[in-house]
């Protein structure tokens, strides 16, 4: 429903008397038409309204009656007891300083995330994430998050994501990066474990939050195939939401009222400013490299959530809001990680085409001229291989020795000799997803990038090494 007209289906929607009727009243817009509903909030020039089946609606206040703008502005400030507690109070219910007296949206992201002790994931010139992945001693509004991520924009956050019980981390590796493949074999038991989990996180978050605020409401959020159900506690501009995925994982987000309100529609950018963003950041180097600069990073942490972690930047990377959790779901994961991509192809492969882009995939022997086409556009290849101790000690050994290249053509004929008698070889265990991000041309060489973290951005490794781990398969978020 559009902001300034109150559609039919807003009009006839069915009361459930939840909550009591005093607390409702009439509004009429400028039409004449009626509606009965409880005022939320205001924001400016926009109110928000709830129906009694607890949907809500942001109206402007010049689409409505004289009496009714006159009311809204006398009580907006104050229709929410909620918002009457203070940051100490709201605080003390997280378990966490997570706000301050100014809203999470005009603090700088930094502050924040060192009040949450939030690590730098990513920083590009416009986004930047914070992620930890916390102990059992870390407890937010009454559960212990396995993810705790915020997002910012221009150095101002623009949401915070918790992440409890989950089929990823709940059965995770014994460690993040390179060490992320050795992990336990998932108990025969797991799905009754993590169903026990999910269902006592989400009793206690929403114990905690409806001590002090109140009552959740439900709404439906979310795009494409993270759209969901969920429960939504406001404070001071900031909407509260959880929400339980069955035999996924339990989340809890920190946004806007305003994005909330919106359902969690973001805004889109066009393509052709995606376009040259993307272009504008190619680096051309003096030695031949060219690599996609300015990526995104996601670090995927101790569970098998290379695909999904991957997928993530690619769509960030273009301009594209996404979230490893949501794309594991969609991909059909399994406990403890590990994805088909051809599966995830397939669950989001819709998801991303309604957002104006392609999601594209080919078979076959890996060739720089191929790769050259997508790189020179600013468009990583996601690329399926086998993670071998012996391919990683390589490509870390060869990354560290160029930095100190000067004669690039006897650097070539190394590598040459080096690939030649490598005994590389693919290995079912240690299947992995990454990012090709850049070529040279002169040394046959690629440069690749792990969802392990900023160490892991930029590796670099020949062709014909490349090929001996190399699955044959490959995908693309395209324009």
């Amino acid at each position: 429903m559009k902001s300034l007209v109150l559609s039919s289906a807003f009009l006839c929607a069915t009361f459930s008397g939840l909550l009591a009727e005093e607390e409702f009243r009439v509004f009429t817009n400028t039409q004449g038409r009626q509606v009965k509903a409880k005022l939320v909030s205001l924001s400016g020039d926009v109110a928000t309204i709830q129906m009694e089946n607890g949907q809500r609606f942001p109206l402007k206040l010049e689409t409505l009656s004289p009496a009714d703008q006159e009311y809204i502005r006398k009580n907006g400030s104050s229709t929410s007891g909620a918002d009457k507690l203070t940051p100490e109070e709201i605080n003390a219910v997280a378990g966490q300083q997570v706000f301050a007296q100014a809203p999470l949206w005009d603090s700088k992201a930094d502050e924040v995330a060192q009040r949450l002790g939030l690590q730098p994931e990513s920083k590009t010139k416009l986004q930047s994430s914070f992620r930890s992945y916390p102990n059992e001693s870390f407890k937010l509004f009454g559960a212990r998050p396995f993810s705790a991520a915020m997002y910012a924009a221009e150095d101002k956050p623009t949401g915070i994501s918790l992440v409890y019980a989950n089929k990823g981390d709940l059965f995770g590796a014994k460690g993040s990066g390179e060490m992320h493949f050795d992990r336990d074999e998932v108990p025969k038991e797991a799905l009754e474990m993590l169903a026990k989990a999910m269902t006592a996180d989400v009793e206690a978050i929403t114990k905690t939050l409806s001590a002090k605020l109140g009552e959740p409401s439900k709404m439906r959020f979310g795009e494409g195939a993270g759209r969901e159900t969920v429960q939504r506690w406001d404070w001071r501009g900031h909407a509260i939401l959880l929400k339980e995925v069955e035999a996924e994982y339990v989340g809890l987000e920190i946004v806007t009222t305003a994005f909330a309100d919106k359902g969690g529609a973001a805004d889109k950018t066009s393509e052709t400013v995606i376009r040259d963003r993307v272009l504008a950041n190619l680096e051309k180097r003096e030695n031949g490299d060219v690599v996609i600069g300015d990526l995104p990073m996601v670090d995927q942490g101790p569970k098998g959530y290379c695909a999904p972690a991957t997928v993530e930047r690619a769509m960030r990377h273009l301009g594209l809001t996404a979230d490893m959790y949501v794309l594991a779901n969609a991909g059909g994961t399994k406990l403890g990680g590990g994805t088909s991509m051809r599966a995830l192809f397939e669950g989001v492969g819709r998801y991303i085409r309604r957002k104006g882009r392609k999601f594209d995939e080919w078979n076959g022997e890996m060739k720089i001229k191929e790769l050259a086409k997508f790189i020179d556009r600013g468009v990583p290849v996601i690329w399926g291989l086998s993670s071998t101790d012996e391919f990683n000690d390589t490509a870390n050994k060869r990354t560290e020795q160029r930095k100190s290249v000067t004669n690039w053509a006897e650097w070539k004929t190394k590598v040459e000799a080096e690939a030649a008698a490598s005994g590389l070889r693919p290995d079912d265990e240690s299947a992995h997803v990454v990012l090709i991000i850049g070529y040279n041309k002169d040394t046959n060489e690629i440069a690749f990038s792990d969802s392990w973290g900023e160490r892991y951005k930029e590796r670099w490794i020949s062709i014909p090494e490349a090929e001996k781990v190399s699955q044959k398969s490959f995908y693309l978020v395209n324009f």
